[in-house]
């Protein structure tokens, strides 16, 4: 069984905005497979199937600095190890367009991040990092994630959701190494 998670802010508000690109991506993999959301305890679910092997894609609606509180009972419930849990995220680091996919880390100052690995008490879970680049100078970090992209930035994000949503699609049948070979990136 694998857990697919796509972390960002619940409520239209924050639809666009760039600290909600892991939605976007669980949505763009949840059409891609005719799939449907449905409510879980604080979350959204949609369920797949590969190979026979059960696959759970989870948008937490606990807000982002949460999104742990969401993971943990339906990782416990399944008894879901930690290695089978991909989770999708944007960051400040990588520039807008970029696509980082790593093994296992640390959070890296993201709350969401810090949130799993706090609830999980592990940190070897599949990461991909989706770049939003970094504020301008004089901005606030939080101002940052929370604002839209720059119309200069929107078609290679927009580029970088749609491989994003391929790779965590490969991950359903192929090892993580081939897919970090095939699907990272950098703008």
């Amino acid at each position: 069984m694998k857990v697919i998670a796509g972390l960002g802010n619940p409520g239209q508000k924050y639809k666009d905005t760039r600290h909600n690109v892991g939605f976007a991506v669980l949505d763009k993999l949840v059409d891609n497979l005719g799939l449907s959301w449905k409510e879980g305890k604080k979350s959204l679910i949609a369920e797949s199937r590969a190979e026979g092997e059960k696959i759970f894609l989870i948008k937490p609606m606990t807000y982002m600095n949460l999104s742990g509180e969401a993971l943990r009972p339906l990782m416990t419930f399944y008894n879901v190890e930690v290695e089978n849990l991909m989770v999708v995220y944007d960051d400040l680091d990588l520039e807008p367009g970029s696509l980082r996919l790593r093994l296992k880390g640390g959070h890296g100052g993201h709350n969401g991040i810090k949130s799993i690995i706090n609830q999980l008490g592990a940190k070897e879970f599949k990461r991909v990092r989706i770049g939003i680049g970094r504020p301008a100078e004089g901005d606030s970090v939080t101002s940052h994630v929370l604002g839209t992209f720059a119309p200069g930035d929107k078609k290679a994000v927009e580029e970088t959701v749609h491989l994003s949503a391929k790779a965590a699609e490969a991950w359903f049948t192929k090892p993580f190494n081939e897919v970090m070979n095939q699907y990272n990136r950098k703008n």
